[in-house]
Formats: C-alpha cells, structure tokens, sequence
C-alpha cells in the first residue's frame, strides 16, 4: 500500500471536518455589515436596517440576540427585503410563528416597512397549499404598527423619504431564465418617482438592478441571494437560489449612475441548507445628508 494514501485519506477527513465545523458555525452566526450613502435630497441624517432572507431562523429564544442588536443599532426605521417567513414543500410543515413575531415587536419600536420575497408572495398565491396563512402573518404585523407594500410606496412623514415595495410575480424567480422587465412595468406596479424625495426601493430580487436604478430608485435594498451560499476567498458567492452559478449580484455595495444597490446577504437558509464561509448579515445603512 503506499504510504501517501493514509495521508491523503486523513486529509481529506480533516478537511471535511473542518469544512462542516465552518458550515455549523456561520449558520449559527450573524455578523453587522455597514455601509453608508449620501444625498443631498433628504435634510437629515438617517439610520435604516436591513433584514432580509431568515426563512424562519431563530437567533436566541424568540431572536432576543438578533433584537439586541437591533436595539443597539438605535435605527431610525427597520426596512425588510421579504423571506422573512418560508414557504415550505410541505404545507404542514409551515411554520412563521417567530419571524411574524419578531416583525411584530420590531414594529412597535421602529418604522417598520416591509416588502415580499418570493416565499411571502407563493403563501399568498397558492391558496390550495397554504390556505389563508398569509392573511395571518400580514394582519399580524399590520396590528403592530408595521407596513408591508405590495406594489405602493409610502411618503416618511415630514421627510423627502419616499420607500416603494415592489412584489414581482412568481415567474420572476424561474430557475435558469431571467424575465424581462421594464420601467413601464414598474411605472405600472408603483406609479412614477417624485425626483425631489429620496427613493429608496425594497426589492426582493436583485438581478433586476438595472431597472430599478432607470425606474428613478436613489437606494435599492434586496436580498434573494443569500450570499451566493457557498462563498469562495477571491471569487464571491458559488450558487443563487435561482440556479446560476457565480451570480454578479451576490451580496455587498453596488454604485450605478448615482443609484445605490445594498444586497443582503440574509440571515438564514431554505432549500439548500449551507452557509460556508458566509454567515448570517444584519445590514446597517446610515444615509447622510450632504
């Protein structure tokens, strides 16, 4: 037998135990991420936090550690990029109990505006699967003080902050294919920007990023992604939920022609239960005032 093969074997074994150590760890983690964007459109200084993608995950009972955080943080308004809940395979398996509470205590501390993921929008569509679960969870966080926008956006009171939600339909999130869209779409779904206030746009999906910015959108807060999953050093996110490989849009900062794109990189996992080198984000955005 040679003698390179016990070496090679205990290699490998090392290097899968501390691959699945990593893999433990980061899905049992969140770290804070900050950025920060200026505008000469708003008078003050303002703080957003970003959640997005926790597909029911718990972090501490009830996500004491993720409301500490938060708490923190001191935001002035707690936005939602959507996944927040899961739309699981099997119906019976639903859950969402904690993540429609965590929004709902959220709510009654902050400006609390959300918008749907995909897994929000199938609850809602596919009433044979899930019955009327989604009119729960949305009367829930609306009898806390929270908003969720299905294709409206709304005006911050005594602010030049206007926050659009887009929903895109189902067959936006298609595997492999990318639909087309257009800003006459998006005029459609939200109406036109007032280009004197602060856009900011909660957009589940990234990918349409382009759009977006062209809609008038000044911020463009999304999620989806999850990080690409699995994130390799020099090379960025392996896999989206949508099944591309290596996506361009996989988590960060993006600048395009005077809009701004902060994708997070969320908080949990769905269908592929993995985070490698790639652990939870709470995503904090402080918004200056030129």
């Amino acid at each position: 037998m040679s003698k390179t093969l016990p070496i090679i074997t205990a290699s490998l074994g090392i290097a899968a135990v501390a691959s699945g150590a990593v893999v433990w760890h980061d899905m049992h983690r969140f770290v804070i991420r900050r950025y920060e964007v200026r505008s000469g459109k708003i008078g003050k200084d303002r703080r957003i936090v970003l959640l997005a993608d926790l597909h029911d995950q718990t972090y501490g009972r009830h996500n004491e550690r993720l409301l500490e955080a938060i708490s923190e943080i001191a935001p002035d308004m707690v936005l939602s990029a959507g996944d927040l809940i899961t739309a699981h395979h099997n119906p019976e398996k639903q859950r969402g109990e904690e993540s429609t509470a965590l929004l709902m205590t959220l709510a009654r501390r902050y400006t609390l505006i959300a918008a749907n993921g995909n897994h929000e929008t199938k609850i809602d569509r596919r009433r044979e699967l899930y019955e009327d679960r989604y009119d729960d969870y949305e009367a829930f966080v609306h009898s806390a003080g929270g908003m969720i926008l299905r294709n409206e956006s709304v005006k911050i009171p005594g602010e030049r902050i206007q926050v659009a939600g887009l929903e895109l339909p189902l067959s936006y999130y298609k595997h492999f294919v990318k639909k087309p869209l257009s800003v006459a779409q998006l005029n459609e779904w939200l109406g036109r920007p007032d280009p004197e206030n602060y856009n900011i746009m909660i957009a589940h999906h990234p990918d349409y990023f382009e759009v977006y910015r062209a809609w008038g959108a000044d911020l463009v807060l999304s999620g989806h992604i999850h990080g690409g999953i699995v994130r390799l050093p020099w090379i960025g996110g392996v896999v989206s939920p949508t099944a591309r490989l290596f996506p361009y849009y996989d988590g960060g900062r993006y600048d395009e022609e005077g809009s701004t794109l902060i994708l997070s990189r969320g908080l949990g996992t769905h269908s592929i239960p993995i985070r490698f080198l790639n652990p939870g984000e709470l995503v904090v955005i402080d918004v200056k005032a030129r």
